[in-house]
């Protein structure tokens, strides 16, 4: 058969992205600009103020749609911003249905912010179809799901999910921070709307704070681009600049990330002190068989439960010195994170224990290190947690 576009390393180097007209730049420019002249009232060269649109931005959008199979794309301030912008497309009485294992952002932002507006939430195990559908209701609009979850790695059915929630006439929007474009493609399986934090791995780096949604559905992105320009949570163009530098080596990079966190996982699973990997290239994870069929790799994510309670988990995320006790993941280096009392602090924890999110849980973003090293500071570092 007969390639009839680019391959993923391709269009992570050159899609949306064209040599500077005005110089030959090879390098997209970082266009420090507010507003631009017209040549008459109403009349410019595509752009007015860049709130509306911007050139550095708009390469970003064109290159994160290209990268997830996509027909459109908007870029955001953070990730948060870029979910906030797709419940915003609701009307109070509206009904969101939400996966229960979620980043704790995101379930602040649903609970203590969007409820205000009369718009309710539920929250589901997405993993077991039937619960989703003794979930939804007549007014449910939206279905909200990641996949792999945070932190549990749970895999969702996308394909099967997203037929469901046609056939309740909501849409399905997927949340594919942990997985990139590189390892699943949300799109076409079937969904309307994919989310990312591109803070993560798209950047790569630890140093830009970013969002992003794509879309093959024009009225909504129409709809999405509206509130990206009446709300105004917006990248600045640095931000847009250095996200598409993170994306030209996001195919590389994930490879890296995948290795080195299938070797941990699986070493991390021999040892008797700890109780459980949440991985899903392990056989022993649920979600693993589907894994294989619906993602190109399994990610660099993993959390597992140390045996000894919540003190030697503080003890044990404390100790590192590859991996640094942090907020965040996705970038080169390794990370290590205690998500009770970090990143789902905001999920009360009768809540988070209904999910599986236990108070020992350890979540590692795994980076690209030599995987020796990690594995050797993963084993001091749960040795001086005794």
């Amino acid at each position: 058969m007969v390639r009839t576009r680019p391959g993923l390393a391709t269009e992570a180097v050159h899609a949306g992205q064209t040599p500077d007209p005005a110089t030959g730049a090879i390098m997209t420019p970082v266009y420090l600009t507010s507003t631009y002249v017209q040549e008459s009232p109403g009349k410019h060269k595509g752009f007015d103020y860049a709130r509306t649109a911007h050139p550095t931005r708009l390469a970003l959008e064109r290159n994160l749609a290209a990268l997830e199979g996509g027909r459109f794309g908007l870029c955001f301030s953070s990730g948060m911003a870029a979910a906030s912008t797709v419940v915003s497309a609701l009307s109070a009485g509206d009904h969101v249905l939400c996966g229960n294992d979620v980043y704790g952002g995101t379930y602040r932002v649903f609970t203590e912010v969007f409820r205000r507006f009369g718009i309710s939430f539920s929250f589901a195990d997405t993993t077991d179809l039937a619960a989703v559908r003794r979930a939804m209701t007549a007014r449910t609009r939206l279905v909200w799901v990641e996949s792999p979850s945070n932190p549990l790695l749970k895999i969702t059915d996308l394909s099967a999910l997203a037929l469901l929630a046609h056939e309740r006439g909501a849409r399905l929007a997927v949340d594919n921070t942990f997985a990139t474009p590189c390892l699943q493609r949300p799109l076409g399986l079937g969904t309307d709307v994919v989310v990312h934090s591109t803070t993560k791995y798209l950047g790569g780096h630890s140093d830009v704070v970013g969002g992003a949604i794509v879309t093959n559905d024009e009225a909504l992105h129409q709809e999405l681009k509206f509130l990206q320009n009446s709300v105004g949570a917006i990248p600045g163009p640095l931000d847009c600049f250095l996200v598409l530098r993170g994306t030209k080596t996001l195919p590389l990079r994930m490879e890296r990330h995948c290795r080195n966190a299938l070797e941990i996982a699986k070493r991390l699973e021999r040892r008797h002190d700890v109780r459980r990997v949440h991985y899903p290239g392990l056989k022993s994870h649920a979600g693993h068989a589907l894994a294989k069929r619906q993602m190109r790799g399994f990610g660099g994510m993993i959390s597992f439960e140390l045996r000894g309670g919540l003190k030697r988990a503080f003890r044990m995320a404390s100790r590192t010195r590859v991996f640094s006790l942090a907020e965040s993941l996705g970038g080169v280096e390794s990370l290590i994170g205690h998500p009770a009392t970090m990143t789902h602090g905001s999920i009360p924890r009768p809540e988070r224990f209904k999910s599986g999110l236990s108070d020992e849980l350890i979540r590692l973003s795994v980076g690209i290190e030599d995987v020796e090293d990690l594995i050797r500071d993963l084993d001091q570092a749960i040795r001086a947690s005794k």
